[in-house]
């Protein structure tokens, strides 16, 4: 047997029993060459709609198609190995109903061969929660700051930060884990009611911009590497790649222009006869 075929591929039951264990690790991907680099220290990669913004410049996730999600999942399944694939739903491909969801969480989970999916949504979706969960679809939550609600809530800002407003919330997250939901992103929601939150419910929490207490932790991959012309307060950038990559492509281009590429050692010389 291979090495690679000796690998097990992480499921949503091997995250859901992390609950008060060993934080759990979390990127986005959207490509096989990142993802087989994500995939060596990561439990779980997201195919986020958030490639709207770092792939295709949308100022938001909207725009995103489910045939956009599939291809990009698609690529991230074939360059890992042993991470959970959890690939986001796209605005529009679950909210009309959860028969309507269900349908679209088909496509990806059989196109993709990944092994969950992500919607956005608090109380008013446990129903299709319950629903894709009861019919085989390993479900991931996401509240908070839910970046496909942006034209309804006008602006990307924190959630919760007065403590009048914390209620709605924690509906929201008892009502998805109650459902079914094997694990619950949090985003940019104010660090006492992340904690209060993980502390409350049994199903694991995956913060971004939320608490250190949570079960797990989640960025942007782009954000963290430097790659983002802007990124949240909540991201800490463990590299600068952004001007080392510009820097190459400058000195590519100088090089071209000076024909000092390519080099004799880069084109291919007559066979001698």
């Amino acid at each position: 047997m291979s090495v690679q075929s000796a690998i097990k591929r992480k499921t949503a039951p091997d995250l859901r029993v992390r609950k008060n264990g060993e934080p759990i690790v979390m990127l986005t991907s959207y490509h096989a060459h990142t993802a087989a680099l994500v995939d060596k220290h990561c439990d779980a990669i997201l195919v986020g709609d958030s490639l709207g913004n770092v792939m295709h410049g949308f100022e938001t996730t909207v725009p995103v198609t489910l045939d956009m999600m599939i291809l990009q999942g698609c690529a991230v399944m074939r360059g890992s190995r042993q991470a959970l694939v959890v690939v986001d739903m796209p605005f529009g491909s679950y909210e009309g109903s959860k028969e309507q969801a269900f349908q679209s969480a088909v496509r990806i989970m059989k196109e993709t061969l990944c092994g969950a999916v992500k919607l956005e949504g608090g109380a008013r979706m446990a129903e299709t929660v319950a629903f894709l969960s009861e019919r085989g679809i390993p479900v991931m939550g996401h509240i908070g700051l839910t970046p496909q609600s942006i034209n309804t809530l006008g602006s990307f800002r924190a959630q919760g930060r007065e403590e009048t407003n914390w209620a709605p919330i924690e509906n929201d997250a008892r009502a998805i884990a109650e459902a079914g939901a094997f694990s619950i992103v949090i985003e940019a929601v104010a660090e006492p009611l992340a904690r209060k939150i993980t502390q409350s419910i049994a199903v694991p929490t995956i913060g971004i911009g939320a608490s250190a207490a949570c079960d797990g932790q989640i960025l942007v991959l782009e954000d963290m590497l430097g790659l983002s012309p802007r990124s949240p307060k909540f991201v800490r950038r463990y590299g600068n790649l952004g001007p080392a990559i510009e820097e190459a492509i400058a000195g590519y281009a100088r090089d071209v222009k000076s024909r000092a590429f390519p080099g004799p050692e880069h084109v291919y010389e007559m066979k001698k006869s």
